[in-house]
């Protein structure tokens, strides 16, 4: 008896790996759906029902791993945050410092002026006239912007026990959130790389 239980055992863990597996990749594909559909359509054309279409999943998979449509663009956007800081930490693996500021900034505008940022945009906007995800999105959003500034703080080299330069990176990050709301309109590449050659300048100025 205690074989056959043994056997038993063993075979429903390995029956529950697999489905450990694919139910990460469903999720995973749904986060990516929705960032697209944000980025692309906006909020109003967002729907679990899109979105589920465009990840190849049913709408009751869907709501299974999000039971509501906050649910899964709050998720959406911490996705896009974490993959912001992925990508930013990935640009300099070996640490900014032999890349110089100007590379760190023009990183951090492109962050900001990408399909990420866009996508984050989209829910802000929903946000600020949903009041059942207002609250989960400025959560979230002080939370993505200290790990932001905490990244710029590092990657910059900055020294914030002098007086200015933590209002100095966080002008930074303002103007390249700014920059990022611009580029929804038009994009001004040629006058976005005249800002960043002067706030490159001006971060010598002030952190050196």
């Amino acid at each position: 008896m205690g074989g056959v239980s043994g056997a038993v055992s063993t075979a429903d863990r390995a029956e529950r790996v697999p489905k450990q597996d694919r139910s990460r990749a469903t999720r995973q594909r749904l986060l990516e759906a929705a960032v697209a559909c944000l980025a692309e359509h906006g909020w109003a054309g967002s729907t679990v029902s899109v979105v589920a279409e465009r990840a190849g999943v049913s709408r009751g998979a869907a709501q299974h791993h999000f039971p509501t449509r906050e649910d899964l663009f709050t998720a959406a956007v911490e996705y896009v945050a974490e993959e912001r800081s992925v990508a930013l930490r990935a640009l300099f693996p070996d640490g900014a410092a032999a890349a110089g500021r100007r590379a760190v900034v023009s990183a951090l505008v492109d962050l900001y002026t990408g399909p990420l940022f866009r996508a984050a945009l989209h829910l802000w906007v929903a946000a600020s006239n949903e009041e059942q995800l207002r609250g989960r999105v400025t959560e979230l959003e002080a939370r993505v912007g200290r790990e932001s500034h905490r990244i710029a703080v590092d990657l910059l080299g900055a020294d914030e026990t002098r007086p200015g330069v933590r209002e100095t990176v966080q002008g930074l990050l303002d103007m390249a959130r700014g920059l990022g709301l611009a580029n929804l309109l038009t994009d001004d590449g040629t006058r976005r790389e005249r800002v960043v050659e002067q706030w490159a300048r001006l971060l010598d100025e002030a952190l050196d």
